[in-house]
């Protein structure tokens, strides 16, 4: 028999305690964002009324037209990478930006957060923590340039790292490895860029969740280990 949505979150909430558990961490300590890519309203308003307060999406359009009748109460994140032209139509509708990697969005962000009267985007920077050339992100050795220059924008509020792990059949020691890297450098940026909070590490998908909350991730984004699979099974940012 085909498991419902609220039996597979109710599995991936325990794996999550385990993991926690197992690393000496406080379960609680652990936001669990739901990717609701390619789902209908029905299916999302399932996992809400199950509990889960936080939802992902990684493009603009999806995210602003399913948010819309849906509660109010659902904290939106956007998780995909963000394309300059889509900034102004998404900042009313997150509570958080997952992707921020290059200057030219951070300017983009900045202005158009002025102009709209936005008084903070809450941001997280993109590692490229696997050196995948698929993958989004910046090179973690240009991470602290990058932030100080951000440093220059007054709405742009940095609240810590984002990474995808390298795909599990490279191995888990690869993808603990990969978290491992990221953790250290959220640990440096903390120690050099003071008056930022780097509270979060947002690590860990459906395939690799446990690992990343193993090796830190305060926030994982699971989509179809909740969901359920999608048309689609490209690796993605959910």
């Amino acid at each position: 028999m085909k498991a419902s949505a609220e039996e597979r979150l109710k599995e991936v909430r325990a794996g999550i305690k385990e993991a926690a558990i197992r690393s000496g961490r406080n379960p609680d300590d652990v936001r669990l964002i739901v990717v609701t890519k390619s789902f209908p309203r029905p299916e999302v308003m399932e996992i809400f009324r199950a509990g889960i307060l936080d939802f992902g999406e990684n493009k603009v359009q999806e995210l602003v037209a399913k948010k819309d009748g849906l509660p109010a109460a659902m904290r939106w994140h956007f998780i995909g990478h963000l394309q300059t032209n889509k900034v102004k139509l998404l900042l009313p509708h997150v509570c958080m930006i997952h992707s921020l990697d290059r200057i030219e969005l951070a300017a983009v962000i900045e202005k158009t957060a002025e102009l709209t009267g936005v008084p903070h985007v809450d941001c997280l920077v993109q590692v490229n923590a696997s050196g995948e050339t698929t993958k989004f992100g910046l090179a973690p050795e240009t991470v602290p340039e990058f932030v100080s220059r951000c440093r220059e924008f007054r709405r742009i509020r940095l609240q810590g790292l984002m990474a995808i792990g390298p795909h599990t059949d490279n191995g888990v020691s690869a993808v603990r490895k990969c978290f491992k890297n990221v953790r250290e450098l959220r640990d440096r940026l903390r120690r050099d860029f003071s008056g930022i909070g780097w509270d979060v590490l947002s690590l860990g998908m459906s395939a690799d969740y446990e690992i990343a909350v193993e090796e830190g991730a305060t926030h994982v984004r699971i989509g179809s280990a909740v969901m359920g699979p999608r048309e689609s099974s490209l690796r993605e940012p959910g």
